[in-house]
């Protein structure tokens, strides 16, 4: 459907979505049976979510377009923002609950020229146990000129046997911004005396590039807590959280930025955050290690309120206090 005959506000969904293959991620090869309930991206277990940002003809940013297969959901956009009133506020919800043996995800989110967005999540993702396959997410990431998107979605949580990958692809403009985090617990910690690092792996890669297919940066960490002791000291140590927040922005943004942000350890209160550039000037790439999800979210929430406040001049609100 093309943007001339495209009706914002209706919802449309596709016949089929693409296939997630990670054929070649050699981490998930113990983990290929067929779940013996619901085979491997039945319906229902392969989800497909298309978003599209652009401006209108007053200069709005709106949701021009919104592709979705279930259970993956996202309503109208908001625009509850009183920094940026002309940002589309959009959560992405799930009427699946937790992911489980088999579920395979693909998320797009595309920016167009000068556009703006803010994308998060309505919960934390909850990773079920699971037995015989694994849960995979693809999300691609496009921002054209002048685009700015934050992208700070709820925590992911693992249970106990979770198996999860997930490869982000950006591809960004040199003259646009994208804030995208990610916060993975180590598992459900008050539960049934604690399920901190029982999931069975966690694959997760993000890699940047530029419209005309230059890379600039990848990065990849495999977590597998039978194989590898997560409380060392230059990993997890007696962390519990762990925040990681990939910003692609033009270089002087990206140095503007880090000389904002002081990394610290804070022992009394258990928090701890760093700060580094990305290659090829491309960006920065910014961590936080915490004991619970709400003092590391507030972190990621001010170090992303800095990234508006360089690229549009304007902090990032108080959180909602429900949220």
């Amino acid at each position: 459907m093309t943007k001339e005959n495209f009706k914002p506000g209706i919802e449309r969904q596709y016949s089929d979505s693409p296939e997630v293959d990670f054929s070649h991620a050699r981490e998930m090869a113990p983990y290929l049976e067929e779940p013996k309930a619901m085979y491997v991206g039945a319906p229902g277990k392969r989800g497909y979510l298309n978003l599209g940002f652009e401006l209108d003809k007053t200069g709005k940013s709106i949701l021009r377009e919104l592709d979705r297969r279930a259970p993956l959901i996202v309503q109208q956009e908001l625009y509850f923002d009183e920094e940026l009133p002309n940002m589309p506020c959009v959560y992405i919800l799930s009427s699946g609950g937790p992911n489980v043996d088999g579920d395979r995800y693909t998320q797009n989110i595309t920016v167009k020229k000068d556009a703006m967005a803010f994308v998060s999540t309505g919960a934390a993702t909850k990773l079920a146990g699971m037995i015989y396959n694994y849960s995979g997410l693809v999300q691609n990431i496009t921002l054209e000129e002048g685009a700015y998107l934050e992208y700070l979605p709820e925590p992911v949580i693992p249970h106990a046997h979770t198996r999860f990958i997930s490869d982000t692809c950006m591809t960004v403009h040199p003259t646009a911004t994208v804030c995208y985090s990610e916060i993975y617990m180590a598992g459900r910690k008050h539960y049934n005396g604690g399920e901190l690092f029982k999931f069975d792996i966690l694959s997760v890669c993000c890699h940047g590039h530029r419209p005309d297919g230059e890379p600039l940066f990848r990065e990849k960490f495999i977590i597998d807590p039978s194989r590898d002791r997560i409380r060392d000291i230059g990993i997890m140590d007696t962390y519990d959280v762990f925040a990681n927040v990939v910003v692609m922005t033009p270089k002087e943004c990206a140095d503007k930025i880090y000389d904002a942000t002081t990394p610290f350890i804070d022992k009394k209160n258990r928090l701890a955050a760093g700060i580094t550039h990305l290659p090829n000037g491309s960006g920065v790439l910014f961590k936080v290690l915490g004991m619970e999800p709400g003092p590391v979210k507030k972190i990621v929430r001010e170090f992303c309120s800095t990234v508006r406040q360089t690229v549009k001049g304007k902090h990032i609100p108080e959180e909602f206090p429900w949220r």
